[in-house]
């Protein structure tokens, strides 16, 4: 559970800052962003961004890289057919088990991402836009 990861991450920095009695209580929100901290559930998505890069940049091992497939640009005269950077999107799974599938979450948290994000191809340069997106979208 999600919950329980983010409720350590809380304890985390009440413990880093100090915070007892009443202080405890109070928003942890401008602590986790002074500590250059992602809350759990934007930081499981840089994960899956940073290896859908990787996949893409065929720096990743082959049996990530084949379970991802770049869209094609259909012959219907859309803006997006300019982006080759967006991934073929799976069906919605049928169960609800299957949601947190790599195939399923990888492509439809690459395909959020800005196209400015999305097209860098040094990881470094990678890594430092996508935290910089991720927290300002969580702050």
């Amino acid at each position: 559970n999600l919950n329980k990861l983010q409720k350590i991450q809380y304890s985390a920095v009440t413990f880093i800052f100090g915070l007892k009695g009443k202080d405890r209580f109070q928003s942890l929100s401008p602590f986790l962003k002074e500590l250059h901290f992602l809350p759990v559930r934007s930081r499981i998505k840089y994960k899956i961004a940073l290896l859908v890069f990787k996949c893409v940049n065929n720096i990743s091992p082959e049996y990530l890289s084949d379970m991802l497939t770049v869209r094609d640009p259909n012959s219907h005269s859309l803006r997006m057919n300019n982006d080759f950077y967006l991934l073929k999107a799976q069906p919605r799974p049928h169960r609800k088990r299957t949601e947190g599938a790599f195939t399923f979450v990888a492509p439809t948290i690459w395909n959020t991402l800005p196209y400015g994000i999305r097209c860098l191809s040094d990881l470094v340069c990678f890594k430092k836009a996508l935290k910089t997106h991720l927290f300002q979208v969580a702050f």
